[in-house]
């Protein structure tokens, strides 16, 4: 291929490397230039263009990408369409990416205009993750080099999605008069929440004084009919004959390892019952935080055997504590634009301590609860703003006439909150990125106050739930994510977002808004405190 600057007269065939715009004129980098745009550049006075003209053994960019795409073997991945020499690929099950770490260097390292970037090797993904890029870097390249190329992907597994399999999983939890039952409990909810990628199950839980013979008795069970035994122990494990690995021992069973370098995650015990892995949980895995226990997990959910030298080789990359989710690679075929932020506005519950008032109704400064709550949304800028309605609705949308919003009547209002935000977040379609719950009975949160939330989830890059606090306290406003969307919708009762809130294992950025996190209006002598005034 032959870069440089070319006169017009000579640029006919030639293919653009930079993007050239005229007044009546726009030609983007790839560009053919042609009779007809040699005539118009010139009278635009457009002297030279820099370009391209491929040699003999020269392919474009695209089909270059297309070639190499096509020596991957394509289980479980999905390939792109090529489009400015890039091909990305993305898992089409969730499963286990592994990567040939050598593989891919040699394919690297075959010419520098060839390149292919991936996550991380044994990153767990989701179904529609992008897991790998392959980009040509100039216009066209030496279809020699490109064959090259591909012939290590060919001739290799350099990376593969291998997809979960479902697990019937038994759970071992120890106790301890330190150790509450709400803790215990929220581990189970965690437990599951773990295994619902893989599509594995929960068969029962036991929970088991902190001694080696009752664990080991409990372990033996657990393996009878179980595919996984997870033990959660009461205290954490500080030595290979600690009473984890001890009962894996009294159980019959066989212990490959005790801690790990992951952290978190160093507290982890690896055995075996005949077929049926052991895995002794560190207490970070209490946490929905990713640790070294997912990691081991998601091997084994793999169909992967893991052992002593496996866990010994997660070193490198296992400092966790301080690193954030790392982001994907950037789709470039798809147009940067500013995050979409909704504001949704809960409006539909019943008022039952108010004794036949309405607190939506009230005035606050001479103007009803709803309405003042609604402006305050519309004031913040949101993409847009959604109100969603229930009991006394007629009266309640009266109130917001001429406010741009979209009305969202909840005709199943009287079964709880979650059907509310169940209502609202269906109603936000594909492009949002993230939506503002808040409760209109907040007489005090302003529009101020609800941008300081939108400014700080921008800030996030929309991945953190962002929340309300006053003197450090959570209170209401809350910003969720989309990738909290599903869990939401489905919630049942009458239950807000709390639990997802606090299970997501997604970072949560507090901003602090003073006492208007925490003032709600829910008796007529809370209207009273606020400065309201009852309408009925």
């Amino acid at each position: 291929m032959i870069f440089g600057e070319i006169p017009i007269a000579d640029a006919v065939g030639a293919r653009l490397a930079h993007g050239v715009r005229t007044a009546s004129l726009s030609l983007h980098k790839g560009h053919v230039v042609t009779a007809e745009d040699r005539a118009a550049l010139s009278a635009e006075g457009v002297a030279t263009v820099i370009a391209v003209r491929l040699e003999p053994d020269d392919i474009g960019e695209d089909e270059a990408a297309s070639l190499i795409a096509a020596a991957i073997l394509p289980d479980h991945l999905r390939f792109t369409p090529s489009a400015t020499g890039r091909i990305n690929l993305h898992a089409k099950v969730n499963g286990l990416f592994v990567a040939d770490r050598a593989a891919i260097d040699r394919f690297n390292r075959v010419d520098p205009a060839i390149t292919i970037a991936t996550l991380p090797d044994h990153a767990s993904v989701n179904a529609g993750d992008m897991v790998a890029t392959i980009k040509i870097i100039p216009l066209a390249v030496s279809d020699s080099l490109v064959r090259k190329a591909a012939g290590v992907m060919a001739s290799s597994r350099a990376l593969e999605v291998k997809p979960f399999a479902s697990y019937r999983v038994g759970l071992v939890a120890t106790i301890l008069p330190t150790l509450k039952v709400s803790v215990m409990d929220k581990t189970r909810r965690l437990v599951e929440q773990r295994l619902q990628a893989s599509g594995s199950r929960l068969t029962h839980e036991v929970r088991v004084p902190h001694r080696a013979p009752e664990l080991a008795t409990a372990i033996t069970d657990s393996a009878q009919g179980n595919d996984l035994v997870l033990v959660f122990g009461a205290s954490a494990v500080t030595d290979v004959n600690d009473v984890i690995p001890a009962a894996i021992r009294a159980a019959g069973g066989v212990v490959e390892h005790v801690g790990m370098p992951v952290d978190p995650g160093n507290l982890l015990v690896l055995g075996r019952i005949g077929a049926v892995p052991v895995i002794g949980a560190p207490g970070c895995a209490r946490s929905p935080k990713e640790n070294g226990f997912d990691w081991v997990l998601a091997r084994i959910f793999a169909g992967e055997n893991p052992g002593s030298e496996e866990i010994t080789g997660m070193g490198v990359g296992g400092l966790l504590t301080e690193i954030p989710s790392r982001p994907l690679p950037r789709d470039l075929r798809a147009p940067e634009r500013p995050l979409s932020i909704a504001a949704l506005v809960l409006a539909a519950g019943r008022a039952s301590r108010m004794n036949g008032s309405h607190k939506l109704l009230a005035a606050f400064d001479g103007q009803a609860l709803v309405r003042r709550s609604v402006e305050a949304a519309l004031a913040a800028g949101p993409a847009r703003v959604l109100v969603v309605t229930g009991h006394r609705a007629e009266e309640i949308e009266a109130e917001l006439a001429g406010l741009k919003v979209d009305l969202i009547r909840n005709p199943d209002h009287a079964q709880g909150m979650s059907t509310s935000l169940r209502a609202g977040v269906s109603a936000l379609g594909p492009g949002c990125d993230g939506v503002s719950v808040m409760l209109a009975d907040m007489p005090h949160v302003t529009g101020a106050d609800v941008r300081l939330l939108l400014d700080a989830f921008a800030a996030s890059g929309g991945q953190a739930v962002v929340r309300a606090v006053s003197g450090g306290k959570r209170g209401n406003p809350v910003i969720l994510p989309r990738a909290t969307f599903s869990a939401i919708l489905q919630l049942e009762g009458d239950v807000g977002a709390r639990h997802i809130v606090e299970s997501a294992g997604l970072d949560i950025v507090d901003v602090e808004i003073g006492e208007a996190a925490h003032v709600d209006v829910d008796t007529p002598e809370a209207v009273l405190a606020a400065g309201g005034v009852l309408k009925g």
